[in-house]
């Protein structure tokens, strides 16, 4: 089981304010676990959690999305994770997709996904306008606008279909070599379907073009401690707080790694900050 994210956490990677993830989870849209008062949330709510934002703004009522999930969770085979599908609106439904299929689950009905076919079209187009192996583009002078254009897809694939959203980060680096975000979200991307070996090898690189960019660091840190380098881990985590001293969960991802390590000197002074810097 990975680590359990606390509401700070989770507000912050999904762009909400705490007391909107602690309303998400009242209303029964994901079941964290509980550390005394406090929520505790599994990647598995994370990944629901931001299903459940999405879907809120695309002003989707709250018991309908529950409604959807719970019907959802029944027709999925015992054990089948929601990470590995991509949830969203259909008007003001709740739609599914899977590979290629896409429903809602409340009522079965086939949806038929036309934005995802177009970016996918469009993808395509940019692969074969660079007209050269994915190794040979960046030495082809495809433009850069064209590299930007994939990462402008992918950006848009993310919420639609990961797979695709890999696909198109791919051809953004096959035609500039040097986009340091589009290997930071495929690195993410794939860490998030479970691949945290290959998405440390892409956060690697990135730093190689970005060494002084916290973000990357911390990214790096967290696929660490997932394959089990976690003196690894604490480097980097170190590193993006000298970068960045006030990033909160740095300070408390690393405070836990040292916990672990018995460096409890060190895990009480990062707890103390990240409490200073969440709770004021």
């Amino acid at each position: 089981m990975g680590r359990l994210l606390s509401s700070v956490e989770v507000s912050r990677l999904l762009g909400l304010r705490e007391a909107k993830v602690r309303e998400l989870a009242r209303a029964g849209l994901c079941r964290p676990a509980r550390r005394g008062r406090r929520y505790a949330f599994s990647f598995q709510d994370v990944v629901v959690l931001r299903a459940a934002k999405e879907l809120v703004e695309r002003h989707v009522p709250a018991a309908r999305i529950r409604r959807a999930l719970a019907a959802l969770t029944a027709q999925l085979p015992e054990g089948r994770p929601l990470s590995g599908l991509r949830i969203f609106a259909d008007g003001r439904e709740v739609a599914v997709r899977d590979g290629g299929a896409a429903w809602q689950p409340a009522t079965g009905q086939i949806v038929l996904d036309f934005a995802v076919d177009d970016l996918r079209r469009g993808v395509a187009r940019l692969a074969g306008a660079a007209g050269a192996p994915c190794g040979a583009a960046g030495a082809s002078g495809a433009p850069a606008e064209d590299a930007r254009a994939a990462f402008e897809a992918a950006l848009e694939l993310e919420d639609l279909d990961p797979e695709a959203a890999r696909d198109a980060y791919r051809r953004a680096l096959a035609l500039d070599p040097e986009l340091v975000d589009a290997r930071v979200n495929l690195g993410r991307i794939l860490h998030e379907a479970g691949d945290a070996a290959e998405a440390a090898r892409l956060y690697e690189e990135a730093l190689a073009r970005a060494p002084e960019d916290p973000i990357v660091h911390f990214n790096l840190a967290l696929a660490l401690e997932d394959v089990e380098d976690r003196e690894r881990a604490i480097a980097h985590y170190r590193r993006a707080l000298a970068l960045d001293p006030d990033f909160a969960d740095a300070h408390y991802n690393l405070a836990g790694l040292c916990e672990l390590a018995g460096r409890n000197a060190e895990a009480l002074r990062h707890y103390h900050a990240y409490k200073k810097l969440t709770e004021g």
